[in-house]
């Protein structure tokens, strides 16, 4: 792995079975995307009266060359599999994918055409 990484835990305490779960992420990232400069991960558990009720909340914020910055946080709902470290994790990395997917394909021009609109140029006279 290449990347800078930070790990931090909030209100839990620090797992190695984690943090090794999370070090296959961002490769399987790195793999995916190219090089990651950097990347930061927040694994955190509110107290059991927040209104996730102590389902765990994983924020990724992974920059990438190109000056694409992806930042991607999941407030839990009352879905019972984030109560599990390991499903919030992946669950949090496939959400990062995703919008490092999407802001590439931004970057390169690979965006999708307008459905159901036709755009005109503003020196053609509208169509009756």
């Amino acid at each position: 792995m290449q990347t800078p990484l930070e790990i931090s835990f909030q209100g839990c305490a620090p797992s190695d079975a984690l943090r090794e779960m999370v070090i296959e992420q961002v490769d399987a990232l790195e793999r995916l995307h190219g090089r990651v400069t950097s990347c930061h991960v927040v694994i955190k558990v509110p107290d059991h009266h927040h209104r996730s009720g102590g389902h765990f909340e994983v924020g990724i914020h992974p920059t990438m060359p190109g000056n694409i910055d992806v930042r991607t946080g999941h407030a839990p709902t009352q879905d019972g599999r984030f109560a599990d470290p390991r499903f919030a994790v992946t669950d949090a990395f496939r959400r990062a994918r995703r919008v490092a997917q999407d802001r590439l394909r931004r970057q390169r021009g690979d965006v999708k055409a307008l459905h159901g609109r036709m755009e005109r140029s503003l020196d053609e006279p509208p169509s009756k």
